[in-house]
């Protein structure tokens, strides 16, 4: 069992990522993250090879994704597809929010095809 206070943390210039289930945790085929935005913040434009499903917690998220831009509040769920051009913006902040995707995920700037492990998620 792994409680969030506990977590395996990792700090991005946008967010603190506590990893709640990876490959490294034991998991074999899913990956569960929580992300903590500060007011005002947000992530870079991005592409992920997997599909994610991000729940907010608390505060307020617009995720853009192949153009359409969404607004997640507490206790909604999005569903973004793999390989949409997106990005997350916290609108009504602190944010927290629990994130899942399948086990190998890997992030890619759009036009790029330089891969890189979410290390969050492993």
């Amino acid at each position: 069992m792994i409680h969030v206070e506990n977590a395996r943390t990792t700090e991005s210039p946008n967010a603190v990522l506590n990893s709640l289930a990876t490959p490294s945790l034991g998991s074999a085929e899913l990956t569960v993250w929580r992300v903590s935005m500060r007011p005002g913040a947000e992530g870079p434009v991005h592409v992920i090879d997997r599909e994610q499903v991000w729940t907010t917690l608390a505060g307020s998220v617009e995720i853009t994704a192949d153009g359409s831009t969404k607004l997640v509040q507490s206790g909604q769920s999005a569903i973004l597809p793999a390989g949409e051009v997106r990005q997350v913006r916290v609108v009504d902040g602190p944010v927290d929010a629990l994130v899942c995707m399948s086990v190998g995920g890997c992030a890619t700037a759009p036009g790029s095809d330089e891969r890189h492990p979410l290390p969050w998620a492993q």
